[in-house]
């Protein structure tokens, strides 16, 4: 669990090419800078742990480009205290993001492996989640709702219903969506039934997972 100089460095060289790549958001790249994303990978890809790339963790499901990371981040405005609910914890990255922007975080983790991984290592770095739940994200978690914000991490068919019934008013949900290759989708919630849809471009990602384990 060390984190030296060399990685220091190297995460701020990270920050700098996210930066060209078009964050802006200060809060966001100073998440990127600070958080040892080495840490979250398997110790064969630790060479590869701070090049702009996704790279496969277990259960079949990958740490995302932490250009991604930020964008997703970046589209969902977070403020110190808003309630973010996390639907696919994987590796734990984004959550500690999440964390280290102030946000109360609630995340849903479909693999019961990567889902006991994470719970452990997670506070191992001082990022506490105010849950992290093993169960299905397509159904969210009604039972705190509603939400500030919501981010999906993975590829989904279509924005489920759930998710959007728990977005408070004025909350951003932003969630990639599509089958083989996703756009990212930003949804306002306007009103009771209103909602605001904008699309960032493609991404590609990890499907979206419903109940099978």
């Amino acid at each position: 669990m060390t984190d030296t100089f060399k990685h220091r460095g190297l995460r701020q060289k990270l920050v700098e090419t996210v930066k060209a790549k078009g964050i802006q958001s200060e809060p966001v790249l100073k998440a990127l800078g600070k958080i040892p994303r080495h840490l979250f990978m398997d110790s064969g890809f630790l060479d590869h742990a701070y090049q702009d790339k996704a790279f496969p963790i277990a259960a079949d499901q990958t740490i995302s480009q932490p250009y991604t990371v930020a964008f997703q981040t970046e589209l969902l405005e977070i403020k110190k205290g808003d309630k973010v609910l996390e639907i696919g914890t994987g590796s734990g990255y984004q959550t500690a993001v999440l964390c280290e922007l102030g946000a109360r975080v609630y995340s849903i983790e479909r693999q019961q492996e990567l889902f006991k991984k994470t719970s452990k290592f997670l506070p191992k770095l001082g990022y506490r989640a105010k849950k992290l739940i093993f169960g299905d994200g397509y159904k969210g978690l009604p039972e705190e709702a509603p939400f500030d914000s919501i981010i999906v991490t993975a590829g989904a068919p279509f924005v489920p219903k759930a998710l959007l019934k728990q977005l408070k008013i004025g909350g951003r949900i932003v969630i990639p969506v599509g089958d083989d290759v996703q756009t990212m989708t930003l949804i306002i919630r306007k009103g009771q039934k209103e909602f605001e849809k904008h699309d960032y471009g493609e991404f590609r990602f990890v499907p979206l997972l419903e109940d099978k384990n």
